[in-house]
Parts: C-alpha cells; structure tokens; sequence
C-alpha cells in the first residue's frame, strides 16, 4: 500500500477569460505540476502572490476543475468524478481559507458553525456532534462558553482556530490551508504558525500548507515546492531549498543571502 495520501500528476488548471476585441483568451494558472503528499506529513506549496499556488490548492480540493492531469487521493482517481461521486471525499478534504471572518456565517454561533460540517455529512446523533464540538474547543485552546458567541465578537487569531476547528470537525483525512494567517497581525502571527505545527503534530494530519512566507515555510512544512507561474521551480525540505537553491528565482525568493 503506498505511503502517499495524495499524488498530483501533470495538473493544469486554465481559465478563459475575455480580452475585449481580441476575444476570450487562455490564462495558465497551473501547468503540469507533479507532486507527492506523504501520509502525516505537512507539505507546503510556496511562491510569490499569483504564481497559482492558491489556484493548484483549489484545484486539487475540486473547488476549481482541472483542465488535464490527475488527483489521486487515497489510491483514487477524483480528478474528473461527478458532484455526486465526490461528496463522501468532501468530508475527507477540508480546507481553512485566508480570511477567517469571511469564511464564517455571522448569523451562525461558533457551536453551529463547527457541528455545520457533521449535520452535512450525516455524522452522528445531536447528542454525539455536541459533544465533539466541545471536544473540538478544547483542541484549538477556546473556552466552552465560546459556543454561545458569534464571530464578529472574536479577535483574528480566535476566528482562525474557530475555522480550525470547523474544518477538523467531519474527521478529514487531508487538510489544506491557503494562507490561513495572511488576514492576521504579524505578532500574532507568528504565535498562530507555532501553535499551528505542534496541533498538526499531535493530531497526526495531513496537511498541505499554502503561504508566500519563507518563514512560514521553513517553520511549518516538512516538504515544500517553489512555484513560480504555475511551474516547479525546486522541490525538497525548506532547509534543502534554502540552503541549495537550484535556480536563481529560488534563490531570489528566499533571499540575497542565497543569490550570493
């Protein structure tokens, strides 16, 4: 059985767009990425803002279609499934956006936002989701009376572990996190990345971890690929990046340390 949870092969993603007199016209978003993501393991997708690492994240979830390539999830080809095929591996992939405020209904409690996904997919009784929504408070470090409150009556950070907890809710077995602290202050920040790595750890996820940050790369992911207008750059540990850039855009993105 292979130890990979996900396979990513040859995955391009184009969008048509109109161009005024010239007519509609191809913008490639992703092209022809190739990819492992190792069972536990956090694998970061890193580059500059619009070189499509958010666009290959959404792909791979289904949220956008591919246009060619394959998305082998747990042994399975999803890549061209139905919407109704799909819907047991909805549960199984999960996903925490950049913006913490928009991605939470402000007319939903945290308690109903959390048990949303459970009611979706048909897990357990009321009694039992009630349950693990308190359990779910508990692992992101929230209070048991923040069940009661709504998100606007929450700080950045805490409407970040309150998607968390959302998202861990249905059992995932993939988690994909698109910038999930870009909406966030820099201290606190930094305080969320480290916190982040030690939850992932102990709760054994899977995960696959966008960012343009190099800090946050070299912290939080175990493997990371460059990319740079929907290619690879380079592939390896941050440490392995870092240290051995392979091209010279590499070398610019984590710095003139490394271009030296």
């Amino acid at each position: 059985m292979s130890e990979n949870v996900l396979e990513v092969k040859n995955l391009c993603k184009y969008f048509d767009v109109n161009r005024g007199m010239k007519g509609a016209q191809k913008v490639i978003a992703v092209d022809g990425i190739s990819f492992e993501v190792k069972k536990g393991e956090t694998f970061g997708l890193v580059g500059e803002s619009g070189c499509g690492k958010s666009t290959l994240g959404r792909t791979i979830l289904r949220i956008y279609e591919p246009t060619k390539g394959e998305i082998v999830f747990e042994g399975e080809d999803i890549s061209r499934l139905s919407r109704k095929k799909m819907l047991p591996y909805r549960q199984k992939l999960q996903m925490i956006f950049q913006d913490p405020y928009a991605s939470l209904n402000p007319r939903f409690t945290v308690g109903e936002i959390i048990e949303e996904p459970m009611v979706i997919h048909h897990m357990y009784d009321e009694k039992k989701r009630k349950k693990r929504v308190q359990e779910l408070l508990e692992t992101v470090g929230l209070k048991p009376d923040h069940i009661r409150r709504y998100p606007h009556e929450f700080s950045g950070g805490q409407r970040q572990r309150v998607a968390f907890a959302r998202a861990l809710a249905p059992n995932p077995q993939l988690l994909l996190l698109d910038e999930p602290f870009a909406a966030i202050d820099a201290k606190i920040r930094t305080e969320l990345r480290s916190w982040l790595k030690d939850m992932i750890e102990k709760l054994g996820i899977t995960s696959i971890f966008v960012t343009h940050d190099q800090d946050e790369a070299i912290e939080v992911a175990d493997e990371i690929i460059i990319t740079n207008r929907g290619r690879i750059e380079q592939k390896g540990t941050p440490l392995e990046v870092y240290q051995n850039p392979d091209t010279a855009f590499t070398a610019g993105f984590f710095g003139q340390t490394s271009v030296i």
